[in-house]
């Protein structure tokens, strides 16, 4: 998007950064230049001059970290605003000054006299008229999967009111720690969803692009899947006795430091009967 209407693309991302001695999300900025190459990214800040930050509060300062933007003119005024999630799962309001400056302090978007918040965290939101009703609704991924979306009763032109979020697509299976699981088992989008919204086949419909996060398990090699299930319930058997030991207040600093130094032992051991990929899938739903 332009971000600054200097009629150069940019690039805007979230990030997890250091400030004053606590982790903050942060918003960065690549700018794009004449040769379609872009600036190395720094912090957006607001027109104090100042990273613009979510304000932490004490009772729930994980809104402050794990920053999702969207830019959109969310108000109608012209100017491009940011619409930003978080690791608790609510969204804030920067506005937009014009020219890629935004106010400093954010409007935390409400639904009635409560947050609006997602089922789950990390809330991921794209902006859009998902039904095309001519008024702008809000879309979200989530840490526990699926793609939720808050419909916007306000009506074309105005300053956007949103539904309580209901669900587009449920949430996948959840799958234990240790438990067999191949990309031929996957048969949509698991947890921690993030979303891109677009008429893909160009039908006039708009479909959700559907990003996700798993991680793929199955026995070393030579091991039988017999053997790995042996194996896993042994090894986790083990490593709940080291848990507590390591958890447990009565014993010496240096007993506790052996729990550790074991606990270490025990989470290198898995490869020796189990493979594992962390890694993740992008998924198409085409709107009916």
């Amino acid at each position: 998007m332009d971000l600054d209407g200097d009629g150069k693309r940019d690039i805007l991302s979230g990030s997890y950064s250091r400030q004053d001695e606590a982790m903050a999300g942060l918003f960065q900025v690549l700018r794009g230049q004449k040769d379609g190459n872009f600036k190395p990214a720094e912090p957006l800040q607001g027109t104090d001059e100042k990273p613009l930050i979510i304000p932490v509060e004490k009772e729930n300062w994980i809104e402050n970290i794990c920053t999702r933007p969207f830019a959109v003119d969310w108000n109608g005024d012209g100017n491009l605003d940011l619409v930003v999630g978080n690791f608790a799962g609510t969204f804030y309001l920067f506005k937009g000054e014009g020219k890629g400056k935004f106010a400093p302090m954010p409007d935390k978007i409400m639904v009635g006299d409560r947050p609006l918040k997602i089922d789950g965290h990390h809330s991921d939101p794209f902006v859009v008229d998902w039904d095309g009703d001519g008024d702008l609704d809000l879309l979200s991924g989530s840490s526990d999967g699926g793609v939720q979306w808050a419909e916007n009763r306000a009506g074309r032109g105005k300053l956007p009111q949103l539904e309580r979020f209901q669900s587009l697509i449920e949430r996948g299976p959840q799958f234990d720690y240790g438990q067999i699981l191949q990309e031929k088992d996957l048969k949509g989008a698991a947890g921690c969803t993030r979303i891109w919204v677009d008429d893909v086949n160009s039908d006039g419909k708009l479909d959700l692009l559907v990003g996700d996060l798993v991680t793929l398990v199955s026995p070393a090699d030579k091991i039988s899947s017999e053997q790995f299930k042996q194996k896993f319930a042994d090894w986790q058997q083990s490593v709940s006795e080291v848990s507590k030991l390591m958890n447990s207040t009565a014993g010496s600093e240096e007993k506790r430091i052996e729990a550790q130094k074991r606990f270490q032992e025990l989470y290198n051991k898995r490869s020796e009967f189990m493979k594992e990929d962390r890694t993740g899938f992008v998924w198409l739903y085409l709107q009916k």
